[in-house]
């Protein structure tokens, strides 16, 4: 098991590419996951803590439990082939505990926010997660948050000192929510030296311009259910409104 999660690690750290960025369409359950995962060109299957969240019922920000989001990245996990990247809050106020958890569930890499904590102690546990990873035997692929554009003030300075520290204290991406212009994409991806992680949406620049500004990863957060929402609220309303039937309504589970 520790073998082919060490495989699955190195495959998703050896994905994070420069100029051609890692997709992520995030998944909130293992029907979600499977979909993503059954794919053509999917190479990870990432999590979204505010979609896993608001599928438990849960607000987001920690609200749900750490046990019930780790039994959730489980079942994620245990139905993909893939490598499996898990959104893990802030770390649950133990980030190198969370970490291990998350690992044992079959992630191999995961996101941990800042929230505007000091750079220093968001630093402390991004070292934690990077030995909770060399104590299970596999290179854990952080993807640290800094959340200066979307909290804070959206001070370049600040996100590009957050970063660099989170770098030094053993991540490999640097996330950075909101950054969205070309100008401020560029000084980040120079600064991080290309290891810049960006969440992806109509409103942000296009997937083809972030490879061109060299981007290393995009994912798309709680935004793939909004897409699942989109497509029920949709079918619900011309059902309702007792129209035809949606042509997707003929979907049966495979078997059935």
């Amino acid at each position: 098991m520790t073998a082919d999660l060490a495989a699955r690690a190195d495959a998703l750290l050896a994905a994070h590419r420069p100029g051609d960025p890692l997709i992520l369409v995030n998944a909130w359950d293992a029907w979600s996951a499977r979909v993503v995962a059954e794919s053509p060109g999917c190479q990870a299957v990432a999590t979204a803590s505010h979609s896993i969240a608001a599928a438990h019922g849960y607000p987001d920000g920690e609200q749900i439990p750490v046990a019930e989001m780790i039994e959730a990245i489980r079942l994620i996990a245990s139905v993909v082939g893939l490598p499996v990247t898990a959104a893990l809050e802030a770390g649950y106020g133990d980030a190198g505990a969370t970490v291990a958890a998350a690992i044992e569930a079959g992630a191999v890499g995961g996101n941990l926010e800042d929230r505007l904590k000091p750079a220093e102690e968001h630093a402390l546990a991004i070292a934690a997660a990077r030995a909770a990873g060399d104590a299970a035997g596999i290179h854990f692929v952080i993807n640290a948050r800094t959340d200066e554009y979307l909290l804070g003030g959206k001070n370049l300075d600040r996100a590009i000192a957050a970063g660099r520290s989170y770098l030094e204290a053993g991540a490999d991406c640097i996330f950075v929510p909101g950054a969205g212009t070309s100008h401020d994409v560029t000084e980040l991806v120079s600064a991080f030296d290309g290891r810049l992680s960006l969440i992806g949406s109509p409103r942000s620049l296009s997937l083809t311009e972030l490879a061109r500004l060299g981007v290393a990863r995009v994912s798309v957060g709680p935004g793939s259910l909004g897409l699942a929402a989109a497509a029920l609220r949709d079918g619900a309303a011309q059902l309702l409104s007792r129209g035809d039937f949606p042509d997707t309504l003929a979907y049966r589970p495979p078997g059935a």
